[in-house]
């Protein structure tokens, strides 16, 4: 499990929900690039990604790993303090195959991390279309 997250109070918390109530191996990277980078070091098994980060921000680092045939199938969950419609929009188009707007409870995390992960490629992709076809016919603003 990646967590990429440029606030080290909430990369550690969510690391923290992770670890103990998920029981995941938690690495942890603070900005897009590092993530990137990390990626490919450890190659998780699903990655959690803050969207507002300097450098490579989370929805271009889902496209990034999106577009990589390597890293092109793992999940990604988009954790993010914007939480209006567009902007969880903007997040699934990315690449994001959950949206979960902070605060988020430990246990709603765990609960989406472990989801996406138990999706296979396929469901995922009929997830996201399900999802992007919600977003169309009731766009929420």
């Amino acid at each position: 499990m990646l967590v990429v997250d440029d606030n080290p109070d909430l990369l550690a918390l969510v690391g923290e929900s992770l670890r103990k109530l998920g029981r995941f191996t938690v690495v942890t990277a603070q900005d897009g690039i590092q993530g990137l980078q990390r990626y490919f070091e450890v190659r998780p098994d699903c990655v959690v990604i803050d969207v507002k980060m300097p450098g490579l921000d989370g929805y271009q680092l889902a496209r990034a790993l999106r577009g990589d045939p390597a890293s092109r199938a793992t999940p990604l969950v988009i954790l993010s303090a914007l939480a209006q419609e567009r902007d969880r929009l903007a997040g699934l188009l990315s690449g994001g195959d959950e949206y979960l707007v902070k605060p988020v409870g430990p246990l709603d995390l765990v609960h989406t991390v472990t989801r996406v992960i138990e999706r296979g490629e396929e469901e995922r992709r009929r997830h996201l279309l399900t999802l992007l076809d919600d977003a169309a016919t009731d766009p929420g603003e």
